[in-house]
């Protein structure tokens, strides 16, 4: 419905490009029947109008059968400057629409049209505040959309590189496990070698281990021990 409206109003010049999606669809709808609602008002107008038009012209004629028949007064009989004021009392008359050429159907119809010229200014006004409003409110989603497009494929492209080191890190933590297995695997197979040749038990991986936490046991011990010492080495002998 938009897009058909959008190819109505330019006609045979290609439509401008846009972002389509529900929140521009949204706004050029509302727009849309701003504008139609436009139209039929004018419509309306217009045919009220030519109603009128045709209504004066058969009063017109009317009247000019009864001034040409009864009084005489045909075209030919009227100088030029009578019959140029008659025109234009005639179609002032029609312009503003009244049912007589008195002077206060005159000032009743000028004053109304004053009146709905400035309503209409008024509505026009109001119309374009709207418009530009509508039109701010699409720039903006554009701008919005475009922004979180952007913000999306940083996104993806994070995503990607993270996924990428997390596969190396995985990687890397594979091969170090397993590789600490086939040490450990090793170091056994190299222990029960040694104990077969008749290397000392305190001299195995895990003795050596046990004995390394041990001896890090007794210094940590010993330590307040050395600072309660080192106060009496300042004393005299």
């Amino acid at each position: 419905q938009v897009t058909a409206w959008l190819r109505k109003l330019y006609g045979l010049v290609p439509l401008p490009q846009y972002e389509v999606n529900e929140r521009t669809v949204d706004i050029l709808h509302e727009i849309m029947e701003y504008n139609e609602e436009r139209e039929k008002d004018a419509m309306v107008q217009i045919e009220d109008m030519k109603e009128q038009t045709t209504k004066y012209e058969a009063e017109a004629d009317y009247w000019h059968d009864i001034l040409g028949k009864g009084l005489g007064l045909y075209e030919g009989s009227l100088s030029e400057e009578a019959y140029e004021d008659i025109f234009d009392l005639v179609g002032s008359a029609i312009e503003l629409e009244v049912e007589n050429t008195s002077l206060t159907s005159f000032y009743s119809a000028i004053n109304g049209m004053t009146s709905e010229l400035y309503e209409t200014k008024s509505k026009n006004e109001e119309m374009e505040r709207k418009v530009k409003t509508l039109t701010k409110k699409l720039i903006s989603a554009l701008v919005m959309e475009k922004q979180l497009e952007e913000d999306v494929r940083k996104l993806q492209t994070s995503q990607k590189a993270d996924k990428v080191k997390a596969e190396i890190l995985s990687k890397n933590l594979k091969f170090l496990k397993d590789k600490s297995k086939d040490l450990k695997i090793r170091i056994a197979d190299a222990e029960d070698e040694l104990i077969a040749r008749g290397l000392d038990q305190s001299l195995t991986h895990e003795a050596l281990v046990k004995s390394f936490k041990d001896l890090a046991a007794l210094q940590k011990k010993i330590e307040p021990l050395k600072r309660e010492l080192e106060s009496y080495y300042d004393l005299p002998p």
